[in-house]
């Protein structure tokens, strides 16, 4: 026989369940509305809009070749996120300078094209990520879905754009100025090659090496590079731990760091591979060093990152220590130490970085 205690139901509190399902409302229209932006981008609607006055929806269809109903829908749609500013008495659309830097110039630090792109390309693999949760097996950076790679480069790219040169590299020790004389880099976990690149263009004295273990992303940083006409780079296929270990000056890991499956290994190549005064540059995400300081936005986009992609990608990978994309300043600093480093800090930060220098 059961106590009336038992029987009793928990007290709804309709404030808190309506507060849920307010932000549940907020989390599914961003998931819809993700398609909508690379629709934009790939039609030239976000273009278009940024360098016209107001247009009503068929003004719009017009200059870009499609369908009105499809394109009042999706104008709509970005009025209701706030995202277009909609006039009732014209019925027209616009787009405000502050606007368009979030979907129209991908040089823009707050462009954001490249999140959207890399959430839809990496729920592709969902099948196989729902497996490696019963597992605990990897899922391979290779295994993706080619957008995934794209929507990366899309994300990082501005914030490298808009901060490396002009505040990272002038925030470390002595390297700016070496970096003008000319010195040798080596910039470990390149991908399509957006840092390395940056850097060549900026320090033309000095010669840089990208190297990355996927080898499609490696023939983009080529072709990159070459419409670029630069000369003071090349780019190689190798992992962190068996990249060509010729003394550097500097080297660089962009956000690549916590990927590995081994990162105790790559820091103790990176450590052997640099000269007695050299620098290890890392940017690594955002994050405190608990949990409960990284509960907040921020924190939920790279820990959703982290179990879609990041982590998955480690456990691939020999070792397969996971530290995942907020493993924070003091996780990161133990492995660095492990790796043979005794000097780590942190150099300087943004809303979304953290940029630590580590010496011998």
């Amino acid at each position: 026989m059961t106590t009336q205690e038992e029987t009793l139901a928990p007290a709804l509190d309709e404030a808190m369940l309506h507060n849920h399902l307010g932000s549940i409302v907020t989390d599914a229209g961003a998931v819809m509305f993700a398609p909508l932006v690379l629709i934009g981008e790939e039609l030239g609607l976000y273009t278009t809009l940024a360098n016209a006055e107001p247009m009503t929806s068929a003004e719009l269809a017009s200059r870009t070749d499609t369908a009105e109903r499809y394109i009042r829908e999706w104008l709509r749609a970005h009025a209701a996120g706030g995202y277009l500013n909609y006039d009732p008495a014209t019925d027209r659309y616009a787009m405000t300078f502050e606007q368009s830097l979030l979907f129209f110039n991908p040089d823009s630090p707050a462009y954001v094209v490249g999140f959207f792109q890399t959430a839809l390309a990496a729920v592709q693999v969902r099948s196989q990520l729902t497996e490696a949760f019963r597992t605990g097996e990897g899922v391979g950076w290779g295994e993706h879905d080619h957008a995934l790679f794209h929507g990366v480069e899309q994300s990082f790219r501005p914030g490298y754009l808009n901060h490396l040169v002009q505040e990272w590299i002038p925030a470390l020790d002595g390297v700016a100025e070496k970096l003008e004389a000319g010195i040798r880099v080596a910039d470990v976990g390149c991908g399509f090659g957006a840092s390395t690149i940056i850097m060549a263009q900026a320090y033309p004295n000095s010669s840089f090496v990208g190297v990355d273990a996927h080898e499609p992303s490696i023939q983009a940083a080529r072709e990159r590079a070459e419409a670029a006409g630069l000369t003071n780079v090349r780019f190689e296929v190798a992992t962190a731990k068996n990249y060509n270990s010729a003394p550097y000056d500097l080297v660089t890991t962009f956000d690549c760091l916590h990927d590995m499956g081994d990162p105790v290994g790559g820091a103790a190549h990176v450590f052997s591979s640099l000269k007695p005064d050299g620098t290890w540059l890392i940017v690594e995400p955002r994050a405190e060093n608990t949990v409960e300081a990284n509960l907040n936005p921020v924190g939920r986009f790279f820990y959703s990152v982290s179990t879609l992609v990041c982590t998955p990608c480690s456990l691939d990978q020999e070792v397969g220590l996971a530290l995942g994309a907020q493993a924070g300043e003091a996780r990161l600093g133990e492995v660095v130490r492990e790796g043979g480093f005794s000097r780590f800090r942190r150099a300087t930060e943004t809303p979304f970085n953290l940029v630590l220098e580590a010496r011998p």
